[in-house]
């Protein structure tokens, strides 16, 4: 059964950066693509980034591109996500997920398996 756990949640101060990770166990990793959600209080959760099971390809956001990068290491079994100029509007929960998709993409319903989440929080 495929696990997936985020970490590096944490407070920051707006124009900063933050790098979050996730680690998945119990699965082959690169049969699956991986993405990040993120879910501010009073709000729907909604897409953040996406990579393709090879790594080959990324999506974003309109409101993250240019700002965050999704990498993933197959071999460790990581995907990280680098997040740059950091804005207050960026201040969620933010949610890793594994898809048996090529892709992931933008769809929630794409991803079977989710983590438990970390918070980012980011000051003015």
């Amino acid at each position: 059964q495929v696990r997936v756990v985020e970490s590096g949640g944490d407070v920051v101060q707006a124009g900063g950066s933050l790098r979050l990770s996730c680690t998945v166990s119990g699965g082959t990793f690169s049969h699956l693509a991986m993405g990040w959600f993120r879910q501010a209080p009073g709000q729907e959760r909604s897409f953040v980034a996406s990579i393709s099971r090879s790594g080959y390809t990324a999506q974003y956001a309109d409101d993250v591109e240019g700002r965050f990068t999704i990498s993933r290491d197959n071999n460790a079994a990581t995907v990280t996500i680098e997040m740059d100029g950091l804005k207050p509007e960026d201040s969620a929960v933010y949610y890793c997920a594994a898809s048996n998709t090529v892709y992931g993409g933008m769809r929630s319903e794409n991803y079977s398996t989710w983590g438990p989440g970390t918070q980012v929080t980011v000051s003015s």
